[in-house]
């Protein structure tokens, strides 16, 4: 190979396909990242990978596969080596392509705490991919969320980290499959710290030290990649330390392969290495930026070709790389399209394009059912709607008959539609939280009233709400977020707070719709978790939603009428005010302050969530209440379900360090499983916690298990134990690498 065609290896190119015209135009969302739109002239030595076919734009499926193989065709029969390319798309919530099942946001999977439900969705999502010539997805994010002013928390897996490394890993199994031939390579991201930026804002530093790195940050990747067979990595754009991870040695090489024995390939995130000279001012200019980047270990660069292409071969002859550093990356990329079987099919067939079937669209919406999440509720849920008693309905708020309220910013519809294309947004087609409430309670029942928008100050509305609530047995008052990237929304990528209030005058209009004394049920469609204030106390019950999807709707309305009884719990810590974050249930003792801060106490803890029915634990046993520091022990319990109503319950391990070498959580997650009991229904649960749960770094930078007492707690949340004993590690400290 020259010198070109290994840099070609390296990159992308970031073409859209004009179905008027027939050919290649300029991509409307590549912005600065744009390039010509000559293939033959961009891919004349080859090209790595083609970023985003089919998300960039509204296109039918059919035309997006017949440009991909058009590209595949150029590689193959008009270039000197023949090398097809990798294509790739995000796939956060689903394939973001026209016409693909939309699942509900990353935190609705984590709501489930059902990491089986999660492979499932992601084998669907790979499945999907796989059938439009799709072979990388730009999931899962494995960012720990500590920040909830940080607008990229709807994309996160929640707070705790082995919850989002369980949840990671599954979404990664699910996607890769069973070989990498028929599955979609999964990416692992942001690699590492991205999600605890200062004051929560997109891009600015971290400041990390490395034992909480390794604990709490870099514990989901490590996960997903040893437990999941993870086959790619995306670099994190901010700093932590003053190191950029784009240029990190001892992330992309010391801790990702050395440590834990990953064996794929680095991707950048978006111009991360154009980054490194142009904003956080490592390098001098982008050869010196393609150099740093290829040395640490990011071996190939998205989305367009901006610095390796001319930055390889000019480093080279510069001295700034060896040819052992650039073949390094290539063949990391080569032998990826090996496995992916791209030489032997580099094309794919549009007669078995296969979105959105029946089946992927009753998983979506499980997902959406199995994550409504009931957070207060005064005896007023579930509603009858089967008889005369029930009157009129109020149904009220800026969310209650918005379909893009479902969806979270890394959605087709949010990310892709309503963005740059809102002329197509009358395609989407998925019932709104209005339509499913008139399809279980009939229409005329209904009293529909907006209220007001999900942004601005208008309050003008108020007073029809008001009204429409006054005149009701029931109000349901459908608020959150507006997902959409940097600024166009109220939560997003780009798109971060300084408070984190309902926005607008969203809580101005839940008060007013309380004040009418009609029982207010408060339903969020959001992307954070909101400082509800007095609305966390007045409202006859609160439902949690987040962005549930296209089935979305239609979970909610079923929560309200019992339909299905809910059991989502929240993976996330819901703050009274922003002062006091960031603020997590496994915090250190010290956290709440000295004397400690009064605020200092979740309005709704994490893994809280309440039922129709009532669980009683009893019986728990632990196997040894004496072991040797590298043994496991058992334990278990009974659940029993006392109430009326089939339910699942959430049944949550946690553990308590009593004492350590250095200073240790107030309460960690160490294990969960989700059950189904019918009323008067028992079940044993049983868990296990090895060396690996239990370990943690020490104060010479050793992952280790020491000797020592620890305390288990057995409950329905981080904040209600209901079981709690504990055992006793003996012998030496030993070290679990």
């Amino acid at each position: 190979m020259t010198i070109d065609e290994k840099a070609a290896q390296l990159t992308s190119v970031w073409l859209s396909f004009d179905p008027d015209s027939g050919d290649f135009a300029p991509n409307t969302m590549a912005g600065p990242f744009a390039q010509g739109t000559d293939p033959e002239a961009i891919m004349a030595h080859g090209i790595g990978q083609i970023t985003r076919p089919l998300g960039s734009k509204p296109i039918d499926p059919a035309q997006g596969v017949e440009m991909i193989n058009d590209l595949q065709r150029r590689l193959v029969e008009g270039t000197r080596l023949g090398i097809p390319a990798i294509c790739h798309e995000e796939c956060l919530s689903g394939l973001m392509a026209q016409g693909a099942t939309s699942f509900p946001s990353p935190l609705n999977f984590a709501s489930t705490w059902d990491p089986e439900l999660v492979e499932r969705a992601s084998r669907a999502i790979g499945r999907q991919m796989r059938s439009v010539g799709v072979h990388q997805g730009l999931a899962p994010v494995a960012d720990v969320a500590r920040d909830p002013r940080w607008g990229r928390i709807e994309e996160t897996l929640g707070e705790d980290p082995y919850l989002v490394g369980s949840m990671v890993t599954a979404y990664v199994r699910g996607l890769q499959g069973d070989s990498l031939e028929s599955g979609v390579i999964a990416t692992l991201k942001h690699f590492c710290g991205y999600s605890f930026s200062e004051g929560g804002r997109n891009f600015a530093p971290a400041h990390v030290g490395r034992r909480e790195l390794a604990d709490v940050f870099l514990l989901p990747f490590e996960m997903a990649v040893r437990d999941g067979g993870a086959y790619s990595v995306m670099n994190a754009y901010q700093e932590i330390d003053g190191e950029a991870p784009a240029a990190s040695r001892w992330l992309l090489t010391e801790v990702l392969r050395d440590a834990w024995g990953f064996e794929g390939f680095v991707v950048a995130d978006y111009g991360a290495v154009s980054f490194l000279h142009l904003m956080h001012r490592v390098a001098r200019d982008g050869t010196e930026a393609a150099a740093m980047a290829i040395r640490a270990g990011l071996d190939l660069e998205l989305p367009s070709p901006a610095e390796y292409p001319t930055g390889i071969p000019d480093a080279l002859g510069r001295g700034l790389l060896s040819m052992d550093d650039v073949d390094r990356s290539v063949t990391r990329v080569l032998i990826a399209k090996l496995k992916l079987g791209l030489f032997e099919n580099p094309y794919v067939d549009a007669e078995r394009i296969d979105l959105d079937s029946a089946t992927d669209q009753e998983l979506a919406s499980e997902i959406a059912t199995k994550s409504v999440t009931l957070l207060t509720n005064d005896g007023l849920l579930p509603l009858d709607a089967s008889g005369n008693s029930l009157g009129k309905i109020a149904v009220i708020g800026p969310n209650a008959d918005d379909v893009m309220a479902l969806f979270g910013n890394y959605s087709y519809e949010n990310h892709v539609v309503s963005t740059h294309f809102p002329e197509a947004a009358s395609e989407i087609d998925a019932p709104t939280v209005r339509n499913a409430l008139a399809t279980l309670a009939g229409e005329e029942r209904i009293v529909y009233a907006k209220g007001c928008d999900v942004m601005g100050t208008d309050t003008s509305n108020i007073e029809e709400a008001v009204a429409a609530a006054s005149d009701a047995e029931v109000a349901i008052v459908v608020v959150g977020d507006k997902a959409g990237h940097f600024k166009l929304g109220t939560v997003g990528e780009g798109t971060d707070r300084a408070d984190i209030d309902l926005p607008g005058v969203q809580g101005e209009l839940v008060r007013r719709v309380i004040e009418t004394r009609t029982p207010t049920v408060v339903v969020l469609l959001n992307g954070r978790p909101f400082a509800l204030g007095g609305i966390a106390r007045d409202a006859a019950a609160i439902i949690e939603a987040w962005f549930p999807g296209q089935g979305g709707g239609l979970a909610i309305a079923e929560a309200i009428f019992g339909v299905a009884s809910p059991a989502g719990r929240t993976p996330v810590t819901f703050a009274p005010k922003a002062g006091v974050e960031p603020m997590y249930y496994n915090h250190k003792y010290l956290a709440p302050g000295f004397p400690r801060q009064d605020d200092f106490r979740p309005v709704f803890p994490f893994g809280h969530g309440l039922s129709y029915t009532t669980f009683e634990y009893s019986n728990l046993t632990i196997s040894s209440p004496e072991a040797d520091a590298g043994e496991t022990v058992g334990i278990s319990c009974t659940v029993t379900n006392t109430g009326g109503r089939a339910s699942d319950e959430v049944v949550q391990l946690y553990v308590k360090d009593e004492y350590a070498s250095v200073t240790r959580p107030v309460i960690e997650l160490k294990g969960f499983t989700r059950i189904h009991l019918a009323p008067g229904e028992s079940a044993e649960v049983n868990f296990s916690l090895g060396p690996r749960q239990l370990r943690f770094t020490g104060i010479d930078g050793r992952r280790i298990v020491e000797p020592g007492d620890f305390k288990v707690m057995v409950g329905a949340s981080s904040a209600d134990i209901r079981l709690d004993g504990g055992f006793r590690l003996t012998g030496d400290v030993i070290e679990v690498p």
